[in-house]
């Protein structure tokens, strides 16, 4: 059965058009499976006030604030997780792309209030509706700091770097968010390369002045059971006062992280066999001294994949998943090969380019100025393999042209393929055309982008025991 419906779309100038399209009817959710089959939770996805542009929300509900959006991965895991999650304000902005696909696509499947596609940096505070969750997917970027010459002790982060308008948000806001749930690369604990570990450090110092204490794990979806081979650095953070910072307090920090924590009930882990390293130390300074001092000269991050840091105090250590349910495969997603279209085919002339860029190589190679190298890497996949989770999704998914990255499967009838959209947006565990609307290349580009919401869903879940 589908659930045909007319709605208005807003694109960036705001001028309405209309669309039709069909949405599947929600199937029904056995609590905490969420590693069901792919195509029921992708169609379980939809919620009830996915096409509405009013949010409504009541005492009790959950006011989640979402930057960075993307086309709402957050909003997707959250929402699935519990009704009294009501995304009040997003902002999505792409200042690379003359056509905001992600913004377009959001408002498609959200509605238009609430949405912000400018530059987040040219908004004032108090424009932003007020939350009691920030979320999002912040780019890694250079978050060193320099003293300013405005005011005496001042500090300045670097133009651009958005993790600047998180701090600005959470600073200057009267009533800033108590829980903060953000996402990163999972190189977010080793950058830069010549400083290890510092721009983290940033970031937990900065939170740690703002009254925030924080946990973090670097996630690989696979791991508990989806269908991406998919690692990023998840952080969950709470503000002085309230129960979770309350009970942490009172908590070893060793069994917060194993155990008693957000991330920890969410995804059960433990301390990894083969990396037996602990780390405990604080970090010292102002935000300048941070960045100027942190762990310099030294070749390896102080973090680890797994920790807990409040009033500057870090502990952390390797942890491996503990995870013993149902794991999806790649080849459980794909959609029925007649359901392809003739453009996902590689001809035939073309499968020895594919073979010989997924190939291992050793070979001498010129730079554009004449200097000879040797140039070597192992091979991959191919094709992928269909009984696993899938490789990570990169943002040049699309495109018919030969590639080492892209994804390419063999169908039961002997020929190779790209993957089609539809099953891009079922290895984030997105709902089923999600980005219809936009062209198959940045249609990848998106999920390339974008997150596994299954891993949001299941700390949702928890989190929302504890607001």
């Amino acid at each position: 059965m589908q659930i045909e419906k007319t709605i208005l779309i807003a694109n960036r100038n705001l001028e309405f058009f209309p669309l039709t399209f069909k949405y599947p009817k929600p199937a029904k959710i056995v609590d905490q499976n969420f590693c069901e089959p792919i195509a029921k939770y992708c169609a379980s996805a939809a919620q009830c006030n996915l096409f509405n542009d009013a949010v409504q929300t009541k005492s009790g509900d959950i006011r989640v604030i979402e930057l960075f959006a993307g086309v709402g991965g957050f909003r997707i895991g959250l929402e699935h997780a519990s009704n009294r999650y009501k995304t009040v304000w997003n902002s999505q902005w792409e200042p690379s792309t003359k056509t905001q696909d992600a913004s377009i696509i959001y408002q498609k499947r959200f509605g238009v209030e609430g949405h912000s596609n400018v530059d987040i940096a040219t908004v004032p505070v108090e424009d932003i509706k007020p939350g009691n969750l920030l979320v999002g997917g912040f780019p890694c970027q250079d978050y060193s700091v320099a003293s300013t010459l405005k005011r005496s002790g001042g500090i300045e982060g670097k133009k651009g770097v958005l993790w600047w308008q998180i701090h600005r948000i959470l600073r200057d806001s009267k009533n800033p968010p108590k829980y903060l749930f953000l996402e990163n690369v999972d190189r977010l604990l080793k950058s830069p390369v010549k400083q290890r570990g510092r721009d983290f450090a940033i970031i937990l110092a900065s939170l740690s002045d703002l009254g925030y204490s924080v946990e973090w794990r670097v996630v690989n979806a696979a791991d508990y059971g989806m269908p991406q081979r998919r690692r990023r650095t998840y952080i969950v953070a709470y503000k002085d006062g309230t129960k979770l910072a309350k009970a942490s307090q009172k908590a070893d920090a060793e069994e917060w992280i194993l155990k008693d924590g957000i991330i920890a009930q969410a995804l059960k882990c433990k301390r990894s066999e083969k990396k037996k390293q602990k780390n405990e130390f604080e970090i010292e300074g102002d935000l300048v001294q941070v960045t100027n001092e942190f762990n310099k000269g030294k070749k390896n991050t102080p973090f680890f994949s797994a920790g807990f840091m409040q009033n500057r105090k870090v502990c952390t250590f390797d942890v491996d998943a503990d995870y013993k349910g149902k794991k999806l495969t790649l080849g459980e997603l794909l959609v029925d090969e007649k359901d392809v279209p003739e453009e996902f085919f590689i001809d035939e002339k073309e499968l020895p380019k594919w073979e010989y860029l997924k190939g291992g190589k050793s070979e001498k190679r010129k730079t554009a100025e004449g200097f000879e190298y040797n140039y070597s890497e192992g091979p991959m996949a191919f094709p992928d393999f269909l009984d696993k989770p899938s490789r990570t999704i990169i943002t040049g998914e699309g495109g018919k042209g030969p590639s080492r990255f892209k994804h390419v499967i063999k169908t039961k009838s002997g020929r190779y393929r790209r993957l089609v959209p539809i099953e891009l947006e079922r290895l984030n565990m997105f709902p089923d055309n999600h980005t219809e609307g936009a062209s198959n290349l940045r249609r990848a580009f998106l999920m390339g982008n974008a997150l596994v919401t299954g891993i949001v869903e299941n700390i949702g879940r928890v989190l929302e025991r504890w607001i």
